[in-house]
């Protein structure tokens, strides 16, 4: 009998480039109730500045895309520190997470949001 074997996508993977000496990432927190994966694309919550899954129908903040999540992070109890990519860099398109039933026209609003960051999402490999 055959083992199979499930190759998951490596975290990080969806940064092609960014600025030097780490000017791209930023520490974080990533409110309470979130189970993300890295390449998650993040809004900020205005009133406590923290980030969470972007939101486009929401309207605290989270519905403006505002970052990218750098490592797998579970904050399902509380609220978790860790790193994302908010500025100055190229990504894979392709592998970046979206949130669940968004739209083209919100997936495009997204988008520009993230190219005045100065995150540029690229056409990666097919996958």
């Amino acid at each position: 009998m055959a083992t199979t074997l499930t190759e998951f996508t490596p975290q990080w993977a969806f940064l092609i480039s960014e600025a030097s000496n780490t000017r791209s990432r930023e520490q974080i927190f990533l409110a309470a109730g979130n189970n993300l994966k890295s390449g998650t694309v993040l809004g900020k919550i205005t009133a406590s500045g923290k980030y969470t899954a972007l939101a486009p129908a929401s309207t605290d903040g989270s519905q403006a895309a505002a970052a990218i999540l750098c490592w797998n992070t579970d904050a399902t109890a509380a609220d978790k520190r860790t790193v994302c990519i908010s500025n100055e860099a190229e990504v894979d398109d392709q592998l970046l997470v979206w949130p669940s039933g968004i739209t083209t026209p919100q997936k495009a609003t997204a988008t520009s949001q993230l190219l005045t960051l100065q995150i540029k999402l690229r056409q990666g490999e097919p996958q």
